[in-house]
């Protein structure tokens, strides 16, 4: 037997946990304390919901496998995720393993809400442990559980625990420990669970809860009380769009100092290398093609990572869900639901997992619209683009009170986006979508501070993430563009620069047809190809055409400066228009294929995109050279 079929015949053999829970019960940070680095990411066959499982190994040594499923609020599924959640529990997904157990987490200052799920899985006979998490805030809160009456209501173990502190899962390691996993669990049939009708499980909640909670102490919840500033209609809105404002003048005022590090870095390294190197092909190669391309790009980290901080911030902390309220409102006028809003949110760092997290959207119709639209957010590979424009071209001064003016340029090409999408929204779902709005129903957080262990957490994830793209895909695609950029050569007596004669170069003199009427050259049109593999390759891109259109040894520093004297103001406003709604990304496109099940989707995403992009950058091109005079 082989090493690898032995280790497939270990792993069957290892007890299986299933994690489950509400939305913010704190499931996953449990699932993270309990197996650290010994997990596994992948996808569920068939569906791009996300399957982590990780392994943990027990006080008295005993291994255990644990599966963190997705958040659900019911057994009857409403979304995808809730569909998954209870095809594994109940041993309905081919393929999957049937847990041997169950936790199940519940936010401690939240059971009502949350023991309606615990109910519907111990209908399902399956070995049961209650993680009653959270109860550090439930406490503090004057909140009183009598755990042990709770454990005799429900007929199972209760173990108190704090997921975000070391060592609150002890106490669930010593409940696991005592169950017995020597027998397959077989859960009993849905069936089950839908011959109880919802008022019925609902009053059981109410009695248990009046059985072993008393709230006679309870200080007061101070999120309701943040809520009422927050959710406020006049006031939450401007609190909403200062905090989007002022994150985008960090962005350009934050960044100044560690992108100079960067910039002056990667020069230096550039004109040490390219001093050590012979003239040839491998100085052209290393000095224009990773220098002048891939390290254009790498200087754009900080921003990248302040844009992030922020949003992790407000993930963290509890705010955003209180956006989606905020928003529900101006997004019903366009048809859509305000649970729109963070699949919405999170394609401001990447479209993918924004069009994956419409998998929350109950409506079909809804999540469709929200997939079609989710591009338009203006992601972080939109950033490096942005920033070298508005750099080249806009000044760097305050207009008063510390605005910045090339943040609030910043600002406007963010909120282009999100205007768009509305408008996008509104056209589709008054084409392919369901009339009228249907009311928002979304958990609130409590209020918390951001945890900084995961907040480093996520900015080293990002930044790893946006290093190795940098170091894989654009290294690999700035090569690709050099080559083509370098060979064959000028002829005798040439008058233009050699890439002028190139592969490249003819390539992008022949798209310059298409794209002169919005003022783009053949350099721009030869950094919009490999552009389409990921929209930051761009600047990698134009970073190596210029280097070799120039004299000298011009790397990442020097993009700003050249394209400012090669470009007009009218070129550089419609590259920034093209950039707003151009479906440059092939990745997002290949994930809207997978999510829909269809094709004919992805292809209608991205000719609308391109007919936006194109029109938007024609009509940009000509009203600036009509207005400017240039």
């Amino acid at each position: 037997m082989g090493a690898v079929e032995q280790q497939v015949q270990a792993a069957a053999k290892t007890p299986l946990v299933a994690l489950l829970g509400n939305p913010n019960c704190g499931k996953t940070a449990l699932f993270n304390r309990l197996t650290g680095a010994r997990q596994k990411v992948a996808n569920y066959a068939g569906v791009t919901i996300e399957r982590k499982e990780g392994s943990f190994m027990l006080p008295g040594g005993r291994p255990l496998r644990v599966l963190d499923l997705p958040g659900a609020y019911s057994l009857a599924a409403h979304t995808p995720d809730e569909a998954i959640t209870r095809d594994v529990v109940a041993g309905l997904r081919a393929g999957e393993q049937t847990p041997d157990a169950v936790v199940c987490v519940v936010n401690a200052t939240n059971l009502r809400l949350n023991l309606r799920l615990v109910l519907e899985i111990k209908r399902l006979g399956l070995p049961m442990v209650l993680a009653l998490n959270m109860v550090d805030v439930a406490k503090k809160r004057g909140i009183e559980i009598d755990t042990a009456r709770l454990a005799r209501e429900l007929g199972m173990p209760v173990i108190e625990t704090v997921a975000v502190q070391a060592g609150g899962e002890k106490g669930l390691l010593k409940a696991l420990e005592a169950m017995p996993f020597d027998t397959q669990a077989k859960p009993n049939p849905l069936s089950a669970i839908d011959a109880v009708p919802v008022e019925e499980t609902q009053r059981e909640v109410r009695r248990i809860i009046d059985a072993t909670v008393s709230f006679d102490k309870d200080t007061g919840n101070l999120s309701e009380q943040i809520d009422h500033v927050v959710l406020h209609p006049v006031i939450g809105p401007i609190i909403l769009a200062a905090t989007m404002f002022l994150i985008f003048q960090a962005v350009f005022s934050w960044a100044n100092v560690p992108m100079d590090l960067i910039k002056n870095g990667v020069d230096a390294l550039g004109h040490w290398v390219g001093a050590a190197l012979p003239d040839g092909p491998l100085r052209g190669l290393v000095v224009d093609g990773v220098f002048g391309g891939a390290g254009s790009v790498l200087v754009y980290l900080p921003q990248i990572l302040i844009l992030f901080f922020f949003i992790l911030v407000l993930e963290d902390c509890g705010y955003l869900p209180r956006a989606a309220f905020l928003l529900d409102r101006m997004m019903g006028g366009v048809g859509l639901s305000g649970r729109a809003f963070i699949p919405l949110l999170s394609s401001f760092a990447c479209a993918i997992p924004g069009v994956m997290a419409a998998r929350t959207i109950q409506n079909p119709r809804d999540r469709l619209v929200t997939i079609m639209i989710a591009p338009l957010m203006t992601c972080s590979a939109r950033l490096p683009v942005y920033a070298l424009v508005i750099a080249a071209f806009i000044p760097a001064r305050e207009l008063g009170g510390g605005i910045n003016l090339q943040g609030l340029v910043l600002f406007v090409l963010y909120a282009a986006g999100i205007f768009s999408a509305m408008g996008v929204a509104y056209f589709f779902k008054r084409t392919v979508g369901a009339k009228g709005h249907q009311p928002l129903m979304l958990e609130l957080p409590a209020y918390h501070w951001p945890h900084l262990h995961n907040l480093a957490l996520g900015l080293w994830e990002r930044a790893r993430i946006f290093i190795t793209r940098v170091g894989t895909v654009i290294l690999t695609l700035m090569i690709l563009v050099w080559f083509l950029s370098s060979f064959p050569g000028a002829p005798e007596g040439a008058t233009h620069p050699p890439i002028y004669y190139s592969i490249a170069g003819i390539l992008g003199r022949a798209l310059a047809v298409v794209f002169e009427p919005i003022g783009f050259g053949w350099q721009i049109c030869i950094a919009l190809v490999p552009g389409m593999a990921a929209r930051e390759v761009a600047v990698g891109a134009l970073g190596t055409v210029y280097a070799l259109s120039t004299t000298g040894d011009d790397v990442a520093g020097s993009l700003a400066p050249i394209i400012a004297a090669s470009w007009t103001l009218p070129t550089a406003l419609s590259l920034l228009a093209w950039y707003v709604f151009a479906p440059q990304c092939l990745s997002t496109l290949s994930v809207v294929r997978r999510e829909t099940g269809s094709m004919r989707y992805a292809l209608l995403m991205a000719g609308y995109m391109f007919a936006l992009a194109y029109t938007a950058s024609f009509l940009t091109f000509h009203i600036a050279r009509a207005v400017l005079g240039s």
